[in-house]
């Protein structure tokens, strides 16, 4: 038993030591290739052999025969270990250069294509992860692209939409001043009207940047849609008579929901004025509201507007959209459905748009309000 302990130990030290000196050599090249880190290993493995070996056989005063026999026995290994681990390292290694060069191009606007020969298990994960990765660059390219699409329509609209005012409130403050206005009341009463646009242009263009920059602050109660449908349609009627629309809103369930009122109302107000101002003389735009079999509740306005190009559907709540010049209204900067995407979608809702026959249909998912 004694000898066993002595052998253990005297192999335990050899090994030991060599484990030190190798472990010594992989901090140093810790920076290098993997295929120095790969021959270390080998070497140490290997090399802790021998030692141990070495060590037990001169504690147990072998011959010199058996000593050489061992030893050449050990170094052949040795040497067969490190031109395997030197073979493997060069093939990880290229396996590895492949991956980087195939990796560049996430900085060159390329999708990731994973290297064709195959690698080690570590190496393929890390693959899978890239291409999850490019596949999500991707995406979000596409949508800054879309989002810089989208600002630079909207500063066009809101160029167009400002220069037409201010020219029209100079020219007739202008006329005021000189004393020429033939209908000096009139004048009044349209500079008037065009201060209130510009007004409510300003208005949404903030509100649009409280919901771009998540700092619309809402503030949820308890409340019937019947009620909130009741008040945005009674705010629509002077603009639906005005344009010959008729409303209808007869088929509105009192579903609670858990909203703020001042917000919803001004989804409910655009979606309206969007569908009356889109609609022809002596048609009609029908709100409703109930329960879906989901257990959600869905708003939805319904215009006579003859429909939406099928590729101009995904667009509809993009800020500053406004589609055809055959579609665009008189007023307006395109802010309105993308402040009620913003809104709706702060509640936790989702608002979406589809063709029906004669126009189109405005829906609006919200959550309802718990029992």
């Amino acid at each position: 038993m004694r000898d066993t302990l002595l052998i253990a130990l005297y192999a335990f030290a050899g090994a030991a030591g060599t484990g030190l000196l190798g472990a010594a050599a992989l901090r140093l090249l810790r920076r290098r290739s993997l295929t120095a880190s790969l021959a270390v290993v080998a070497t140490v493995g290997v090399v802790a052999m021998l030692a141990g070996t070495l060590a037990v056989a001169w504690a147990m005063f072998l011959s010199s025969h058996d000593l050489s026999v061992v030893t050449t026995v050990v170094a052949m290994a040795a040497a067969v270990s490190l031109a395997t681990a030197l073979l493997l390292g060069r093939w990880v290694v290229a396996r590895s250069r492949e991956l980087a060069l195939a990796a560049r191009s996430f900085g060159e606007e390329g999708d990731f294509a994973v290297p064709l020969v195959p690698a080690t298990a570590e190496l393929e994960e890390v693959s899978r992860e890239l291409a999850a990765t490019s596949a999500k660059l991707a995406e979000s390219r596409e949508r800054e692209r879309a989002l810089e699409t989208s600002r630079r329509e909207l500063v066009a609209w809101i160029s167009h939409d400002l220069r037409t005012p201010l020219a029209g409130l100079r020219a007739m403050s202008e006329a005021l001043e000189d004393g020429v206005a033939t209908d000096p009341d009139r004048y009044y009463k349209q500079i008037r009207t065009e201060v209130e646009r510009l007004n409510d242009m300003v208005g949404d263009l903030f509100e649009l940047s409280r919901i771009h920059a998540g700092a619309l602050a809402l503030s949820p109660s308890r409340m019937s849609l019947y009620d909130l449908v009741g008040d945005a349609l009674a705010g629509a009627d002077p603009l639906a008579r005005e344009h010959g629309v008729r409303l209808v809103g007869d088929r509105v369930e009192p579903v609670p929901v858990e909203v703020d009122g001042k917000e919803m109302s001004r989804v409910l107000g655009n979606l309206l004025v969007n569908a009356i101002r889109r609609t022809p003389p002596d048609g009609t735009v029908a709100v409703a509201a109930e329960r879906s079999p989901e257990g959600a509740v869905v708003l939805s306005v319904t215009d006579g507007c003859g429909g939406i190009p099928d590729e101009d559907l995904p667009r509809v709540f993009d800020t500053g959209w406004r589609g055809s010049h055959a579609r665009t209204p008189p007023a307006g900067a395109g802010l309105g459905l993308a402040i009620v995407r913003g809104i709706v979608e702060a509640h936790q809702g989702r608002a979406t748009v589809h063709n029906i026959p004669g126009g189109c249909r405005f829906e609006v998912v919200l959550p309802a309000a718990a029992s």
